[in-house]
């Protein structure tokens, strides 16, 4: 046992070697004061047991670490987060704490033990890792360790740990022993300016090969910091001659690694350097879109929408997107209802994971939801002139509108303004609009798992507008959520009417601008991009008269 200095400590500091002579504290556990683990000979600690510890390796640790893999800036040791809190998120393993940490000016903060780690794989230090013990995959597979396997990531090539021989993760380092044997430096053929160095993307810049953003850690990459230019470690390990089969094309993709910008023929994006070419149909596709979906089932349509490359014009009444109203290219990859003829960018309709479902090929044939109504008679033209709606006792008879009705329609309580259907017993009306909506319904707006279904006997308030009403209602079978058939009809993609405006409106779910009926600033609204007319959501739904 030696004296020490006492490392910013009031007290002088000993030296302990042996297990035996470690003086615990009243809870038989003692942290060390910097990394906040549990302390182990080699340590340092005061003789008076003041209750500062430090592990010898935490003791030594430089007050400012030039690290190869963050060559930008220092990180800087300090005792305590520059926050308001005090406490951090260390950007290599996730876990949170309270103790010194390595700071960088970046706004990036490690445990001593992360930084130091990694500072030992730059450095080719592995003998400096033999007191961290490895573990098999074959040993988390065979306890059962299914959190490890699903959730702890290599923070290097963020794979699951399980996948291959680790560091354990019980000592905070969360990584695989292969990426602790990665080269420093790298030559590729997507870069050929200058070679690519292992470092930290500091920067959560986007893989030029994938063009995937990974932004739940920091992790490591491959990159040139001066072009700023990163590729993950495993696409720089892919090779030249890869091929990828598609679930949404007939033919096998081949990587193509050349800098070169193109438009995505599945999507109609741009990309910059690495692409997918199928030969046979000419085509090239960012690697994401390789695994577009062929069918999906969306909140924005009542129908399946199926994707394709290529549209004939002619296919099509309108080529604007249901949703953004923007035209769509025909020449790259949408998709589109073949039963509605209408059309979907690609993002725009994928760019909310929680808003559509992949349908597989073996549930390709669609089953519709079921109608509101049943047809008991029809005119020439194939219109249903006598129906049983199955909210409604009495059969109701297709009505033409003409002048003026002093009643609105019981299911969205509007005025009639359009072919309605009523009942001959009794005071019942429906906009014809209102008796066609199915019994259950998918809303976009709505992003529950389970459809809405159709209701019509319950006092609520609707969650869009907030309007209290006791008419026709979507409900939620799973949070119990009810939205009025005025804003389910309103907020369907396509083209609203409004009667004091010579253009169709168009609903934009991001648009900010001054609402022409209250003045009011809007997020959401519908907009005319003729004149520029702009109306909030509820100020669309004011009936044309009212009694005061």
């Amino acid at each position: 046992m030696e004296e020490s200095n006492n490392y910013g400590h009031q007290h002088p500091l000993l030296l302990i070697l042996n297990q035996d002579q470690m003086i615990y504290n009243q809870s038989g556990v003692t942290d060390c004061s910097r990394c906040g683990e549990k302390v182990s000979t080699p340590c340092l600690c005061y003789a008076e047991h003041c209750g500062f510890y430090l592990h010898k390796v935490c003791a030594g640790v430089p007050l400012e670490l030039n690290h190869p893999f963050h060559l930008n800036h220092p990180l800087l040791l300090m005792q305590n987060a520059p926050y308001s809190s005090g406490g951090y998120i260390c950007n290599f393993c996730g876990k949170g704490g309270y103790d010194f940490v390595y700071h960088c000016s970046c706004n990036f903060d490690f445990h001593i033990k992360c930084a130091l780690f990694t500072f030992n794989i730059a450095e080719n230090n592995l003998k400096e890792l033999e007191h961290v013990p490895l573990q098999h995959p074959l040993i988390s597979t065979e306890n059962g360790d299914e959190k490890l396997k699903d959730a702890a990531k290599c923070f290097g090539c963020w794979e699951p740990l399980a996948k291959y021989t680790h560091f354990s993760p019980d000592c905070g380092f969360n990584s695989h022993e292969k990426c602790a044997k990665l080269p420093f430096k790298l030559n590729h053929v997507c870069h050929r300016k200058h070679p690519l160095v292992l470092q930290f993307n500091s920067q959560w810049l986007s893989c030029k090969i994938c063009g995937e953003t990974n932004r739940e850690a920091i992790g490591f990459v491959y990159g040139c910091s001066p072009c700023k230019f990163v590729v993950h470690i495993e696409c720089a390990s892919q090779s030249p001659l890869q091929v990828i089969k598609s679930t949404n094309h007939e033919h096998p993709f081949t990587l193509f690694l050349r800098q070169v910008p193109f438009t995505c023929d599945a999507c109609g994006f741009e990309g910059n350097h690495v692409v997918y070419t199928c030969g046979t149909c000419n085509i090239i596709i960012h690697k994401n879109c390789i695994s577009l979906p062929r069918i999906i089932k969306s909140k924005w349509h009542d129908h399946r929408l199926l994707h394709t490359y290529f549209h004939h014009i002619e296919d099509f009444g309108v080529l604007n997107c249901m949703i953004c109203h923007d035209e769509v290219d025909t020449e790259y990859g949408s998709y589109y209802c073949s039963k509605c003829n209408v059309i979907f960018h690609v993002h725009c309709v994928t760019e909310d994971k929680r808003s559509y479902a992949v349908v597989s090929l073996e549930n390709e044939n669609e089953i519709p939801y079921e109608s509101s109504i049943t047809v008991l008679e029809s005119n020439d033209a194939g219109e249903a002139t006598k129906i049983k709606h199955f909210k409604h006792i009495h059969n109701l008879m297709l009505s033409p509108f003409v002048g003026r009705y002093e009643n609105g329609c019981d299911g969205c309580l509007l005025p009639i303004s359009g072919p309605f259907y009523s009942c001959s017993f009794c005071d019942f009306f429906l906009h014809k609009a209102c008796a066609e909506l199915p019994k259950m319904k998918d809303v976009w707006h709505h992003l529950c798992q389970e459809p809405l279904v159709l209701i019509s006997d319950k006092a609520f308030e609707c969650l869009e507008c907030l309007n209290l009403y006791n008419a026709f209602a979507y409900e939620c079978s799973g949070c119990e959520t009810k939205i009025c058939l005025q804003c389910v009809i309103a907020l369907t993609p396509g083209a609203r009417t409004f009667l004091k405006h010579e253009h169709p409106l168009f609903y934009y779910r991001k648009h900010k601008g001054k609402c022409n009926a209250c003045g009011n600033t809007t997020r959401s609204a519908f907009w005319c991009k003729d004149c520029n007319f702009v109306l909030h959501v509820e100020c669309f739904s004011l009936p044309i008269t009212a009694h005061h």
